[in-house]
């Protein structure tokens, strides 16, 4: 079996609004971490997938490339989660785009990149980004990529909340649309993008807009234990701190236990 890292993501910014056909736009900054699951895939006489018994992504994922190549999908595909599910790290779209990549390495003729993307897009807004290098900026519906150059010398702490449920996506946007979120929408955009330009050292992502879509308390709780930006990654609940030294997040980490799930990690630049 072929093995790779199917690795998390953080939003490190996220700005929301409305097109002018109504649907919802988003401009957001995604950051690989070096927390993953593992993903194995192999030639098998029909497709399977074991692991996880809630997969949906890695196979459609899969059952879309072989209809993508005019074969019948034969892979067994192995996840191992350490990602937590439903908790805006984009563990489901991260394995199935690396079961995309693996799956797709096993062909003669391999798919070219930009239909991997546009397979991967028809899976879901985040999966075309795992099948990408380093940071990049998504617009439109998160799926429009532009490669950045960010500083990727600091410390994540992520807490999951003790007990925290996620929403579907369709209850998250319909409450961003029942507060009116979308007002001010350009101004944030061109704020965000004004940060990234300005953006030399770690530090400067604490001038990133907040999330448009979910807070949390744990935010600032976060800040107080010395993070130098905090937020919730995509509609959460995950929260996020980062920070410059290690000690201090490993102490921030100890002191948010209590709280929730949390983990230490790092930026990743692939997976």
């Amino acid at each position: 079996m072929t093995r790779a890292p199917a690795t998390a993501k953080l939003n490190l910014a996220l700005v929301v609004g409305r097109a002018s056909d109504g649907r919802h736009e988003l401009t957001t900054v995604y950051q690989r971490l070096d927390l993953s699951d593992r993903v194995a895939i192999a030639p098998a006489p029909r497709l399977q997938v074991t692991g996880f018994a809630d997969d949906t992504l890695v196979r459609n994922a899969l059952e879309g490339l072989a209809e993508a190549a005019g074969v019948r999908p034969r892979w067994e595909a192995r996840l191992t989660k350490r990602i937590p599910v439903a908790a805006g790290l984009g563990g489901g779209s991260s394995d199935a785009a690396t079961a995309l990549r693996l799956a797709n390495e096993t062909f003669d003729e391999p798919l070219p990149a930009d239909q991997l993307h546009a397979l991967g897009a028809s899976l879901g807004a985040d999966v075309p980004f795992f099948l990408t290098q380093g940071p990049q900026l998504g617009e439109g519906d998160g799926t429009e990529l532009t490669p950045l150059d960010l500083p990727q010398d600091y410390w994540v702490v992520l807490v999951l909340p003790r007990g925290a449920t996620k929403g579907s996506s369709g209850a998250v946007y319909a409450e961003f649309d029942e507060r009116e979120g979308a007002t001010g929408y350009r101004n944030r955009r061109a704020a965000l993008k004004r940060a990234l330009r300005e953006t030399k050292r770690a530090l400067d992502l604490a001038q990133l807009p907040q999330n448009d879509l979910a807070s949390s308390p744990l935010a600032a709780d976060l800040l107080a234990q010395g993070a130098f930006r905090a937020d919730v990654t995509g509609a959460g609940p995950v929260a996020y701190g980062l920070f410059q030294h290690l000690e201090t997040a490993r102490a921030a980490r100890a002191a948010l236990r209590g709280r929730g799930r949390t983990w230490l990690t790092a930026p990743a630049w692939y997976g």
